[in-house]
């Protein structure tokens, strides 16, 4: 007499690794036909993932060689072969690999679309780019040399722009870090050969700020000011100058001063 503790164990045992597909169906199936909380649809969720964990490593090694670590591309697939088992359908009769390849390679497609990318680039763009290498090693081994971007573009069925457009966008794929170092210049780092905006741009928006707010100011306030900043006399060398007390330079020179920083700041 078959046990259902022996009948679990039958179904829960590891599946020769040629077979791993079609035992990964039964396993579905079984699931399929236990109450939502029986305790063995986890252990069957949990083994039909295991064995089907070397697919999805076998998927993510053919997008190996584009800038993204196999690591990465692996836990993608794992993540993808996860919601694929989650979602399929045994009542559908479709092979579960026929569900399960598309599943993992649209998601490894969508992790270098979304988040492989440097810089937020259109889909079509990034797409052309990937189908440029092939094509240009067909059109070389055809023809014996490289295409131009026309010829290129021909071969494609895409514009000249569009191409253009999709080679630069393969530049920003990945941006180097400003602290690489580069070859041959005796450990300089990217930062130090990247040029700096001029401060001196930033004197000019100021001098003619400046130049605006002083306009606003009466002669005498801008003769006192001059006086002070540029003459740099005293506030009682100015008074004699100018004929006032020293207190009263004192008061207009502060109020000069106030209107200027507003002025600058505004």
């Amino acid at each position: 007499m078959v046990t259902p503790i022996a009948t679990a164990t039958a179904v829960l045992s590891p599946p020769p690794h040629h077979a791993a597909t079609g035992h990964s169906e039964q396993l579905l199936r079984r699931r399929a036909s236990l109450t939502a909380d029986d305790p063995d649809r986890a252990r069957l969720r949990a083994r039909i993932i295991e064995a089907n964990l070397p697919l999805a490593g076998r998927l993510a090694r053919r997008y190996t060689g584009r800038g993204e670590p196999y690591e990465d591309l692996a836990q993608v697939g794992a993540l993808a072969l996860i919601r694929a088992v989650d979602g399929y359908d045994t009542e559908r009769g479709t092979p579960f690999a026929s569900y399960a390849i598309p599943t993992i390679l649209g998601a490894m497609r969508r992790h270098f679309r979304d988040t492989a990318w440097a810089i937020r680039v259109p889909r079509a763009a990034q797409e052309l780019t990937y189908r440029v290498p092939a094509a240009r090693s067909e059109f070389g081994q055809r023809r014996g040399r490289l295409p131009t971007d026309g010829e290129l573009a021909g071969h494609l069925k895409v514009t000249v722009a569009e191409l253009l457009a999709a080679l630069a966008a393969s530049e920003v794929y990945r941006l180097p870090s400003l602290n690489e170092l580069q070859p041959g210049s005796n450990a300089v780092e990217r930062i130090a050969l990247i040029g700096a905006v001029d401060p001196g741009y930033a004197a000019v928006d100021d001098h003619m700020t400046l130049r605006l707010v002083l306009a606003a100011l009466s002669a005498r306030e801008r003769q006192i000011l001059a006086m002070r900043f540029h003459g740099d006399l005293t506030q009682a060398e100015i008074a004699g100058r100018v004929g006032l007390s020293q207190m009263h330079v004192s008061r207009l020179l502060k109020r000069s001063l106030a209107q200027l920083r507003a002025g600058m700041l505004n």
